[in-house]
């Protein structure tokens, strides 16, 4: 596929660094030679120096036979207008633009073949703003993903010692819980993957991702770990397009703090929030803290544009007694330094983002895609069509399907049934199957499985 990435930042080069590797056409323009010189270095891609919404520049860019365009600059006023000129006088196929600005996003009408023609938008603060809700109305998880519409969650946590599994093969999740179907799809253990096999005996502090229905995460996660306490309290630092977007999320069901340091923004916040209390100061203020009670609160969420503030009033608040801390952080290399015991949960604004956007990069029916264990594997929900004699799924037993090494099914969705996947379960037309990866390399592979023969009508 012949791909067009405007940006060269944190996430355009992500998508790069994701796209190039598998066998797809990338050209990356940007206005930085220095940075474009740098990517080029490290990936196998073109690059274009320039404005990305100029026509010459996409057109030096390849947009006359561009199967896509994907605008992730810091502008959305550029990636709007790059995305009309694409289509005017390219008539490129699919346009996928990140708009940040609510008051865009509020407008959409806006967005339409006869208005801007985006064909995907995506909005990193939205992103961010439900992946942090289900962490914290799931107590305990690192990651809580939706697939099937919400009917089915891959979940990650890390097995505590009193776990009533701990110690014990997987099969034994059966004996626990005999009416409760939940797969275990993959466990990382001091940051290796392990193949997940009846006879697999769970450790202490492995990572273990499941898939299960949505109303039974609960009870799976109390299988492997002790039960954590409901969130009541939360602290939300930072009062800017994500702590007012969460703030408004959660302030029905929990009680709500944001403190923000600028005192026109406090104002604002204050005016358009009903519950939520809205303090001004800084959120690394160890007094400050202190006072609004740190030592009782359930969450505490580092949520401003500086991540060395946010990993230093996250680190403080869990030294205070904050039972659990979160925080946004861009850079990929902060990412995996603090995520720790120091820092519970390092929000990554980039790699939920590139998640949506490889949904429609990806070839056959794909329909959702997470990146996990921050972008080391992925999870994958395809749709499955055509008949035994078109497709390489339909009409098959899992155990007759051979799949990518490192590759796992673990759930499929057939209308509202949700069936946790075992060796005897055949793949039907139509039925929406999730696999974990914890090889990327592999994806291609997968992406095959589910396209149909071209004899197929």
């Amino acid at each position: 596929m012949k791909i067009i990435i405007l940006g060269a930042g944190q996430v355009g080069s992500s998508v790069a660094h994701n796209l190039s590797s598998e066998f797809n056409d990338i050209t990356v323009v940007d206005g930085d030679a220095r940075v474009l010189q740098e990517l080029q270095d490290r990936l196998d891609i073109r690059t274009v120096v320039g404005h990305g919404a100029h026509p010459d520049i996409l057109s030096l860019a390849g947009a006359e036979d561009a199967d896509m365009l994907i605008a992730v600059t810091n502008s959305d006023e550029t990636n709007m207008v790059a995305c009309q000129v694409a289509y005017t006088l390219f008539h490129t196929p699919t346009k996928i633009a990140r708009v940040r600005s609510a008051e865009y996003l509020s407008k959409p009408r806006l967005f339409n073949q006869d208005a801007l023609p985006i064909d995907v938008l995506i909005s990193p603060e939205q992103l961010v703003t439900e992946y942090v809700q289900r962490l914290i109305d799931t107590p305990g998880a690192l990651q809580v993903l939706d697939f099937a519409g919400g009917k089915v969650q891959l979940v990650a946590v890390r097995a505590y010692y009193d776990g009533p599994l701990i110690g014990h093969e997987l099969r034994d999740l059966r004996v626990h819980m005999p009416k409760i179907e939940a797969r275990v799809a993959a466990i990382f253990r001091r940051g290796r993957p392990i193949m997940p096999e009846g006879d697999t005996i769970i450790e202490v502090d492995d990572e273990v991702f499941f898939l299960a229905a949505r109303e039974n995460i609960r009870a799976v996660m109390n299988e492997l770990r002790r039960e954590d306490k409901p969130v009541k309290r939360i602290i939300l630092a930072g009062g800017g397009n994500i702590g007012m977007r969460l703030a408004q999320a959660l302030e029905g069901r929990y009680q709500v703090k944001l403190i923000d340091r600028n005192t026109e923004r406090t104002r604002m916040l204050s005016e358009r929030l009903e519950k939520t209390i809205v303090l001004q100061g800084d959120a690394a203020d160890e007094e400050l803290l202190l006072e609004e009670n740190i030592e009782n609160t359930d969450v505490f969420c580092a949520l401003t544009n500086d991540e060395e503030a946010n990993i230093l009033s996250a680190m403080l608040a869990k030294r205070l007694g904050a039972r659990k801390v979160m925080s946004l952080i861009n850079r990929a290399s902060y990412v995996d330094l603090v995520h720790s015991e120091a820092i519970d949960i390092a929000l990554s604004p980039q790699q939920a983002t590139i998640g949506s956007l490889l949904t429609h990069v990806r070839r056959g029916d794909v329909v959702a895609v997470h990146s996990l264990r921050r972008g080391a594997a992925e999870a994958i929900e395809a749709v499955a069509h055509g008949d035994k004699g078109s497709s390489k799924v339909v009409g098959r037993a899992l155990q007759d399907i051979k799949l990518p090494q490192g590759t796992t099914i673990g759930a499929i969705v057939r209308g509202t049934q949700v069936i946790i996947a075992h060796h005897d379960t055949v793949i039907e037309t139509g039925d929406h199957v999730i696999l974990f990866m914890v090889d990327k390399r592999r994806i291609a592979e997968v992406e095959r499985m589910f396209q149909v023969s071209v004899t197929f009508l």
